[in-house]
């Protein structure tokens, strides 16, 4: 958060506008008073100058009224020196109508008694007959002087003028010092205010920090801070309410965080992937189980588009998307795997209409296809496998149906291939009813404790006695005893279609080799022939069912392609697994490994 300068400050701007609102409310008091104070002053000062001329007029009427006086310029001399050395008044002279100058009262002026006086005041007043006055600057001493010209008469009559001039600088004087006071008074004053200001201002800003310094504390997740509430006023309601919000919000985010730890936990444990995007397409959550599938990093497809996340850009975009009502298949199979997703749109839609994105939950169906593709594999199979004899016992049977029971050479051999044909027919069945009851768990194993090198030689003996003579056998079996917990019938049944495949396809003069190897928690039974091999692209297929690598000779030798199938299965249901090698030319070998619990060895022997 960007921090505050001094003049941003709340608690500054509060000073400053108490400052101002009271300096602003002083001035106006300041100018109103000073004004109408100098308005009082002033007119006390023309006043009592008034009444002092006044004065002088009587003083001076009773000798310019006497025109039997023949000392009249003595006498005003007289009056007038009076006045000499009042402070207010700088100097008085006394002018008759004709605007001659009777008398002065300044000693330094008397020459100019019998002069006439050409002032504007004078004149204005001899001409109006009535008192004039003016305050001027006096440029000689630098300082307001205020002219009373004032008539003296009787009766209606006028004897003269009284020019008097007085020092009303004195007054504004007064004011200048009045003025100080008053801003002396001021700056005191706003430094009080000051101070109070700061004082009160903290009362207003420091729960207000407080709220700023928890503002910040949230922020960063830590709702364990509480304002201090000063009172009970509009800011301790405020500090109130905003220790009930952030109780709240601390509540709501513990919410807020254990839906979002559920909703984490729900994606990452989750066996299907999940892809949310924005309302542009741009993929903004990723689970890991999307991430696996689709073979990504997170780093990646954040911020991507979900079409090229998918890599189906060529055949959709973000619009057909939107307007999918179905899943949409996504096939990544490779020459050599098959894989195959199917992804479930959902539209996340508000009320208002508004498309804000959408959510993808992909699924992996390789083994529902793959179930699938088996089953119709297995249904046309079984339909191949049973047309075929099927088709060529109609024919024997009918060609002997027309006669050919009557030929005593051709007879015989179309019965005996028929027969031939309802054997395999039953094998064939038989090997499905064991499949289907395998599938269906109906035929649980009975295990016992099974001296697993004395069970194979009998097995590898019994077929010595009808093997081909241009097949020899080799043993290389421990000699010890290694005891094997298994399902005797059912391990017999694996051996036998092991063998038995050995056997059909070892060519003259072939040799099947037998092994048994005990390791820590397995033995390994391997049986290897020198017949024509498997071609490594053909070698994981060879233990589904109906699988043949030459489907021709396989049929022809009377195999239903189903040996190896159930040989897997039972072999997977005693917890074991079983495998190929092969080298094609030079003969292939399964492998079956079984589990073993040597330390039970000592109990046996």
């Amino acid at each position: 958060m960007k921090k505050v300068s001094f003049l941003q400050s709340i608690h500054v701007k509060f000073v400053l506008i108490y400052i101002l609102l009271i300096l602003f409310a002083m001035e106006i008091i300041g100018v109103y008073f000073v004004n109408k104070l100098e308005e009082k002053m002033v007119k006390n000062f023309k006043d009592s100058i008034v009444l002092r001329t006044k004065t002088i007029k009587y003083s001076l009427l009773d000798v310019l009224t006497d025109k039997e006086d023949q000392d009249t310029s003595t006498k005003i001399k007289r009056i007038l020196s009076g006045y000499s050395n009042v402070s207010d008044i700088a100097e008085v002279r006394v002018v008759n109508n004709r605007s001659v100058i009777l008398g002065t009262s300044d000693s330094d002026n008397q020459g100019l008694v019998g002069q006439k006086m050409t002032n504007e005041l004078i004149k204005l007043a001899t001409s109006t007959e009535e008192q004039q006055d003016e305050v001027y600057f006096d440029l000689s001493t630098k300082k307001r002087i205020w002219i009373l010209t004032f008539p003296i008469e009787s009766n209606g009559k006028i004897y003269g003028y009284i020019y008097l001039v007085s020092k009303i600088e004195s007054v504004y004087n007064q004011l200048d010092e009045i003025n100080n006071i008053f801003t002396t008074g001021t700056a005191i004053a706003m430094i009080i205010t000051a101070i109070l200001g700061i004082v009160l201002a903290q009362t207003i800003t420091r729960p207000i920090a407080d709220m700023r310094r928890q503002a910040l504390a949230m922020s960063k997740g830590n709702f364990s801070r509480k304002v201090k509430v000063y009172g009970n006023d509009e800011i301790g309601q405020l500090a109130y309410s905003f220790n009930h919000m952030t109780k709240k919000l601390q509540e709501a985010q513990a919410t807020t965080e254990g839906e979002r730890r559920k909703l984490t936990s729900v994606l990452s444990n989750m066996t299907d992937g999940v892809i949310a995007t924005d309302r542009r397409g741009r993929v903004i959550l990723i689970n890991d189980a999307a991430i696996e599938m689709i073979d990504v990093s997170r780093e990646t497809v954040l911020s991507q588009n979900i079409v090229t996340t998918l890599r189906i850009e060529k055949d959709h975009t973000f619009n057909d998307l939107l307007n999918q009502q179905d899943s949409i298949i996504l096939d990544f199979s490779t020459d050599e795997d098959t894989y195959i997703l199917r992804g479930n749109i959902s539209v996340i839609q508000s009320e208002t209409g508004f498309v804000s994105g959408i959510i993808i939950v992909l699924h992996d169906i390789t083994e529902q296809e793959k179930i699938d593709m088996e089953r119709r594999e297995f249904v046309a199979n079984v339909s191949h496998e049973l047309r075929t004899p099927l088709t060529t016992m109609r024919s024997y049977l009918e060609a002997l149906a027309d006669g050919a029971w009557q030929d005593k050479e051709i007879a015989p051999r179309f019965i005996s291939v028929t027969q031939n044909e309802t054997e395999r027919m039953i094998r064939m069945v038989n090997d499905l009813f064991k499949l289907s009851k395998m599938d269906r768990e109906d035929d649980p194993l009975v295990k016992d404790w099974i001296n697993f090198i004395e069970f194979f030689h009998h097995i590898i003996d019994r077929f010595e006695m009808t093997k081909p003579e241009y097949i020899t056998f080799k043993r290389k079996l421990p000699n010890e005893a290694l005891f094997v917990e298994m399902d005797e019938d059912k391990m017999t049944q694996i051996l036998d279609n092991i063998i038995s495949n050995a056997i059909k396809y070892s060519p003259e003069g072939g040799q099947i080799t037998f092994r048994v190897k005990a390791q820590e928690e397995s033995i390994v039974i391997s049986i290897s022939d020198q017949g024509l091999g498997i071609p490594k692209d053909k070698l994981k297929k060879i233990f589904e069912r109906f699988y043949r690598v030459d489907k021709a000779r396989t049929r022809q030798m009377g195999g239903t392609g189903l040996g190896l199938a159930i040989a897997k299965e039972m072999v997977e249901a005693h917890g074991g697994s079983i495998s190929a090698n092969s080298v094609e030319g030079k003969g292939t070998t399964i492998n079956i490994s079984l589990p073993f619990d040597r330390s039970l060895e000592d109990d046996w022997s």
